[in-house]
Parts: structure tokens; C-alpha cells; sequence
């Protein structure tokens, strides 16, 4: 296992369509994109969804793991009791230098929770944040936190943002990543006590930022990286998500009424094509656990084996990329949001 040859342990029971999907993602990414992926799970179960495909590939072997971390179970004390749960074995394989990186559509809370537990955070991070793309401009715009932290700490968001630029910098390839503060007013003087001493930090950081963007903002590429905290960032994500699945079931629904809209709406089928594929989160994959020390994707519970492999192919790319070096360098250098060379009082 090189750098350049990375191998990718990826959570074969977590997700709604697991197992079935979630092989299947994983022969596409190594039969069409090469990847060397370790199926985590029960053996005989995996075996038997591989058994499917004829055309397996050499690059995907199979871990045991004998227990599956269900999503309903409580987070940490699934992570902590079930030692052999697929999470539990693919973030081990992360810590042991077995595999580079790991990536799950199952329980968030749980990966998040195994993650700490068994990988520790990154020196200088206080909380580890999760992000999610947004790609509806047509430009990338990583967000975060979406739901890992509903409570933080001004320094906390200070810290996002400097890794979230070092994302976005070494796999999505942008140069000096700007950064933007989700705020309810442009002004820096608006927002609430979170808000208001974050902006300040920020603007210290040494951070590429632009300043406060409003809700209204976050769909339209105005910033590459987007803070805020946990409980807003997951409303947020969750409302265009409902609202992204409203627009478009309302579009087909409106098509179908009239024969004569059907006729006209085949002649758009390309258009349509385009803005599915634009706002389709299974082109992207999962978003990363930023802050824990390894490299963790989380997808979404409902993943199908396109945003698997998709996710793998993120994966991989990071690895290659060096991301988890430039997050160890970036964050003891300004830990606790202070700007490099700078001395804590107290």
C-alpha cells in the first residue's frame, strides 16, 4: 500500500440498501476506477453479494467484522460495547495503517463517536466537524457543520475553516479557498454572540474570508467554504434538500397533467438531465469528518451503489492528496482560532 495505490475500507452493512448496494458501489469503483477497496462485514453475507458479480475485481477483498451497528442503537455505546461492528473494524484497519482511508453510509452519530473514540483528533482541534458539498451554482461550496456539533464555540468555527480550506484546497484543487460566515445579515455587526466573535477571529485567522453570507447565499458559490454551527447548518442542508426534491417532483408532476406539457418537456429531457445531475448528491459521495485523526466519509444513509462509488472516488483523491498532513499542519498552528505565532492569555 503506496500513497499513490491507496486502499479504502469501506462499511459493507451501514445504509439503508446495505449490503447490496454498497458491493456493488465498491466492484464499480474498482473495476472502473481502479480503486482498492476493503469490503468490512459480515463474510459470508459479503461474499455472497460479490458472488453476484462476475466480473469481480482483483482490488476488492473482504474484512470480518461479526456485528452490524444498527441505526437506531445509541451512538457512542454501540461504538464502545460492539468491538467487532463493521464501523468499529474499518476505523481500526484506518489506525493500524491497513487501510487509508474509511468511508460508511451507516449510523453518523456511531462513525462519528468510533472515529474519536478510536482514532483520536487531530492536534489543536477541538471538535471534529462534519461537511457537505453544495453544488447547486455549479461551483463546489463545502458547508459545515451540518449536524456533528449543534453547539460551538467561536474558536470551534475558526477551526472548521481552516480545514475546510485545506479540503478544498488538496482534493477539490482550489486555489487560497475563500471563506464565508453564515450569519442572518451581511453587515458585521449583525448576528448573535457566536456570530459576532467568530467574525472577529476570523478575520484574524490568516483564513482567505470574505465575510458574513446570508441563507439566502449558500446555494449560489458565494464562498467555497461555509461555517456555521451544527443545528443551523443541518436545517439548512436538510430544508434545500427537501426543497431540491419538492422542485423537481413538482416539475414532473406539472409535465405529466397535460399531453400537450409532455410533449414539450421531451424536447427539455437534456435540460432536465443536466439540473438532476447538478443537484444529485450521489455524484459527490459523502462529506468528510474533518478534525479526527484519519481520514473518515460519512455518505448518506439512503446511498445507492453510484454515490458509493462516487464516495470512494473522493476517498481516494484525498489520500492522494495529502489532506490529513495539510489538516496536521494547519490546525496546532492556530489552535483555539489564534492566529499563528500569537499567545494564548490565561
Amino acid at each position: 500500500m503506496t500513497a499513490a495505490d491507496p486502499v479504502i475500507a469501506l462499511d459493507a452493512m451501514g445504509g439503508d440498501h446495505a449490503p447490496r448496494e454498497i458491493v456493488k458501489g465498491a466492484v464499480i469503483a474498482a473495476r472502473d476506477l481502479g480503486i482498492k477497496v476493503a469490503l468490512v462485514g459480515r463474510t459470508e453475507v459479503v461474499e455472497a453479494e460479490l458472488a453476484r458479480h462476475k466480473d469481480r475485481p482483483h482490488g476488492v477483498t473482504v474484512v470480518a467484522a461479526t456485528d452490524i451497528i444498527e441505526m437506531e442503537e445509541h451512538p457512542a455505546q454501540a461504538a464502545r460495547q460492539k468491538k467487532g461492528a463493521s464501523i468499529v473494524v474499518g476505523l481500526k484497519l484506518v489506525k493500524e495503517g491497513r487501510a487509508d482511508a474509511f468511508v460508511s453510509a451507516g449510523n453518523t452519530g456511531a462513525v462519528m463517536a468510533a472515529a474519536i473514540m478510536y482514532l483520536g483528533r487531530v492536534r489543536g482541534i477541538e471538535r471534529p466537524s462534519l461537511a457537505g458539498l453544495i453544488p447547486l451554482s455549479g461551483r463546489l461550496s463545502l458547508f459545515l457543520d451540518v449536524g456533528a456539533n449543534a453547539d460551538a464555540r467561536p474558536s470551534y468555527l475558526v477551526q472548521w475553516a481552516q480545514m475546510g480550506a485545506a479540503y478544498m484546497n488538496k482534493v477539490w484543487k482550489v486555489p487560497r479557498p475563500t471563506v464565508a460566515l453564515l450569519n442572518i445579515g451581511e453587515e458585521e455587526s449583525k448576528g448573535n454572540a457566536l456570530a459576532l466573535e467568530a467574525y472577529g477571529l476570523l478575520s484574524r485567522s490568516g483564513l482567505n474570508f470574505i465575510g458574513n453570507i446570508e441563507g439566502k447565499d449558500v446555494p449560489f458559490g458565494k464562498a467555497d467554504v461555509i461555517v456555521t454551527d451544527g443545528f443551523t447548518g443541518n436545517v439548512v442542508v436538510k430544508t434545500m434538500e427537501g426543497m431540491a426534491d419538492y422542485i423537481m417532483g413538482q416539475v414532473r408532476g406539472a409535465i405529466r397533467s397535460r399531453p400537450w406539457y409532455m410533449l414539450a418537456g421531451l424536447a427539455l429531457l437534456p435540460a432536465f438531465g443536466a439540473l438532476r445531475k447538478k443537484v444529485d448528491y450521489r455524484e459527490y459521495g459523502a462529506g468528510p469528518l474533518l478534525g479526527v485523526n484519519g481520514l473518515v466519509f460519512i455518505g448518506h444513509g439512503r446511498s445507492d451503489a453510484k454515490a458509493i462509488a462516487s464516495a470512494l472516488r473522493v476517498a481516494r483523491d484525498a489520500a492522494q492528496a495529502g489532506m490529513l498532513d495539510a489538516i496536521r499542519e494547519t490546525a496546532p498552528a492556530r489552535a483555539g482560532g489564534r492566529p499563528s505565532g500569537t499567545t494564548a492569555a490565561g
